[in-house]
């Protein structure tokens, strides 16, 4: 399925203005907001968070699976989608994020 059609499939984000990725220090690594260009991966992520309690491996696979056609595109241009290439380097480190959400 294309990107556009599994983000059919996830929870709505409207209630959240965005989420933050906290790194094993606990250190904000990351904050993917509610607005244009980024919506996409705050559903994503929640979802993702909300399924396995974090950003770890599992979730990190399974959302390159969610990406669909972009994930191809991120591992030929890295750097152009940095929520993907995130996720490829939690499952190539092993280290995920834990997320607190930002409600609206």
């Amino acid at each position: 399925m294309a990107f556009a059609d599994n983000l059919k499939q996830l929870p709505p984000v409207a209630h959240l203005s965005g989420l933050k990725l906290i790194d094993g220090a606990g250190n904000v690594a990351a904050t993917i907001e509610n607005k244009p260009g980024q919506a996409g991966s705050l559903a994503v992520y929640a979802a993702l968070a909300a399924k396995h309690g974090s950003i770890n491996v599992a979730a990190a696979q399974e959302g390159i699976d969610i990406y669909a056609e972009h994930t191809a595109d991120s591992r030929a241009n890295p750097g152009k989608h940095p929520n993907i290439d995130r996720l490829l380097t939690v499952i190539e480190s092993g280290k995920g994020f834990t997320v607190e959400l930002i409600q609206a």
